[in-house]
């Protein structure tokens, strides 16, 4: 069965990094644009990155250009998100997801497979 597994998430002081990682199984990944949400408390999940099944292309929320980096190793079948000058207010879970096709698309309902989710804390 498909399995998406995110790890990598943690608490961190603002102005810090992390680098989320999710790990796919039960799918041909190459043939999969990939994405991360997020989901704070009391709040809807919204759309971070998401980069194409060859990293040629990648799209990212508003809210974190310039700090965040989406990638991918198909060789692994992982995907990455580097965080950077994280704020209090990327306090969220974290979740990767996955869509069957060539290129990304920043709507949670385009997306077939998700993650469990993993946790990020940014205390200020």
């Amino acid at each position: 069965q498909v399995q998406l597994v995110e790890s990598g998430g943690g608490l961190v002081q603002a102005g810090g990094s992390l680098r989320l990682s999710c790990a796919a199984s039960g799918i041909t990944f190459s043939r999969y644009s990939m994405g991360w949400f997020r989901q704070a408390p009391g709040m809807q999940r919204e759309f971070v990155a998401a980069i194409s099944w060859s990293a040629g292309n990648s799209l990212y929320a508003d809210s974190v250009k310039g700090r965040f980096t989406i990638s991918r190793d198909n060789a692994k079948n992982t995907v990455y998100l580097q965080m950077n000058s994280l704020k209090p207010e990327d306090t969220a879970v974290y979740y990767c997801a996955g869509r069957y096709g060539l290129e990304p698309s920043l709507h949670a309902n385009a997306y077939s497979y998700w993650g469990q989710g993993t946790q990020v804390t940014v205390s200020s």
